[in-house]
């Protein structure tokens, strides 16, 4: 079976589901190019105010093919660093990406998968879900924005352990440290994932728009420049049509109707 990235719609949420279950979902540059190319789409659709990312099957993605990166050895160092290439350019895009990007976990989340999950806005996970930075466990050092993520979501020794050592953590323990926003029964994070987008499609969109390009200045910005950044923000979606309709629906006591 060829590996695929799987598009569906419920709702206002777009499903993409990494297909490639004979090798626990393992990625490919068709899925990253395809990744890439859901998201172009789905950024310029006003029907889709969300993404989830999940794997088909019993789990979320065990990472690289070992048996092509094996077959890479054999090749141009450029022919893997294009491969990488096509995973950064997915990741860089769902960063950027303007509405929420949700991960639905289940099973193994490996290497450059553990990766791809960090890079969404939100994580939801099952409960028997098991992380693993496997990179050293093979020799390889991490791809896929593994040493960004992990080192501003976990304090530097953490971050280097699992790293380092290719240690296995679970979804519980991932939740106290505040990498995962939410442990589900298994069989249930996307049925959460696809609950959590629905919270979030009910907000207006171009807040929600807002707070993910703040969040992701901030990483490298001056308070003195944040501030103005949510100076202009603010002022900028007080002037939106649905600031209105939120105050309105607030002092109304009803639900608001966002566009």
């Amino acid at each position: 079976m060829t590996a695929s990235l799987k598009s569906h719609s419920h709702g206002q949420t777009m499903v993409l589901t990494i297909s490639n279950p004979e090798q626990r979902n393992a990625l490919s540059p068709d899925i990253y190019a395809a990744g890439v190319e859901a998201l172009t789409v789905a950024d310029g659709s006003a029907e889709v105010r969300s993404v989830v990312i999940t794997g088909e099957g019993s789990h979320f993605c065990a990472g690289g093919n070992l048996q092509r990166l094996q077959g890479n050895r054999q090749k141009p160092p450029e022919v893997q660093a294009e491969s990488i290439e096509g995973l950064h350019n997915w990741i860089e895009t769902i960063r950027a990406f303007p509405k929420p990007v949700v991960a639905a976990v289940e099973g193994s989340c490996a290497g450059a998968g553990f990766s791809l999950a960090l890079a969404c806005d939100m994580v939801v996970a099952a409960q028997n879900s098991v992380f693993v930075m496997a990179y050293s466990n093979v020799g390889l050092s991490p791809d896929g924005g593994a040493t960004w993520s992990l080192l501003r979501a976990l304090p530097r020794a953490t971050a280097l352990q699992l790293l380092m050592c290719g240690d296995r953590i679970d979804a519980p323990r991932l939740a106290q440290l505040g990498v995962i926003n939410q442990v589900s029964v298994a069989g249930q994070a996307l049925t959460d994932a696809l609950a959590l987008c629905e919270r979030l499609n009910a907000r207006a969109p171009n807040a929600i728009c807002s707070i993910k390009e703040l969040a992701n200045e901030s990483v490298h910005a001056s308070l003195h420049d944040q501030l103005i950044a949510e100076r202009d923000h603010f002022v900028r979606n007080l002037h939106h049509p649905n600031a209105g309709e939120g105050i309105a629906a607030f002092m109304e006591k009803r639900a608001a109707n966002y566009r």
